[in-house]
């Protein structure tokens, strides 16, 4: 789908893993690296907002920007035309649109394809559905650690996350001043979602915990707590296709 046909959606959310890659900072079409930390694809149909940023509102919205843009796929209406030209390809989107492939029905073919991607039967699923086995002791005392910390004022719904904006470093500084304010990352699957954070700066979760604690909550945390977190957030770790999700291999 990129202008030079180099790069596919699945160069940067590689579905057979996490549904990102290891890269701080994935690079596009054109060999520049992205602003931000590439984030799983996987739920991302439960995000109120999509990318870091939240600049756009759905699905359908976020793959047509992504085509389009000259710092990302570079593709747009070349690879429209590659996809026309194919005349199995071509066939497809006539017997479902009603018409050849266009930015427009793409778009909706990704977005409808996305939605797809869910992780569901995560340990912490089955404990919320009445299995009390599904979690381990620690991982118990770690959700509840987690709530009475203040971290379920941002990390909560479905999608353990992903449904407002918040400012970052209210108490202390996160990396640098710009963006300001973020979409609240998903939690789900975050234990292989390495690295972490809106610049990938931070490589291991309890890392990205004490520095979340801090920042966010003004709280400086006990490692008793940190590695009782980091077990409950690995019980976030859901399945696709029947494959338990694992981190993307180092780049």
């Amino acid at each position: 789908m990129s202008g030079s046909t180099r790069l596919s959606c699945a160069s940067c959310h590689d579905l057979a893993t996490n549904g990102a890659t290891s890269a701080r900072q994935d690079r596009g079409d054109g060999g520049l690296a992205s602003p931000f930390n590439t984030p799983t694809v996987f739920n991302s149909v439960y995000s109120f907002r999509l990318g870091w940023a939240g600049r756009t509102r759905t699905l359908r919205e976020f793959a047509l920007i992504t085509i389009r843009s000259d710092h990302l796929m570079s593709g747009g209406k070349r690879s429209i035309r590659r996809l026309a030209a194919d005349t199995h390809m071509a066939a497809r989107f006539r017997a479902i649109y009603g018409t050849e492939p266009n930015e427009q029905n793409v778009a909706d073919a990704l977005a409808a394809f996305m939605e797809t991607l869910v992780t569901p039967d995560a340990p912490f699923d089955r404990w919320l559905r009445g299995d009390k086995e599904a979690l381990t002791p620690q991982q118990v005392r770690g959700y509840a650690r987690f709530k009475l910390l203040g971290c379920a004022s941002c990390h909560q719904g479905v999608n353990v996350g992903a449904n407002i904006y918040q400012r970052r470093g209210i108490f202390h500084p996160l990396g640098d001043a710009q963006p300001r304010y973020l979409r609240v990352p998903s939690l789900r699957n975050v234990s292989v979602t390495a690295p972490y954070f809106h610049d990938g700066r931070v490589s291991a979760l309890p890392e990205a915990i004490r520095q979340m604690a801090r920042s966010q909550l003004d709280l400086s945390i006990s490692e008793r707590d940190i590695r009782d977190i980091s077990a409950f957030l690995d019980s976030l770790t859901g399945t696709y296709q029947g494959r338990r999700l694992q981190p993307a291999s180092r780049r």
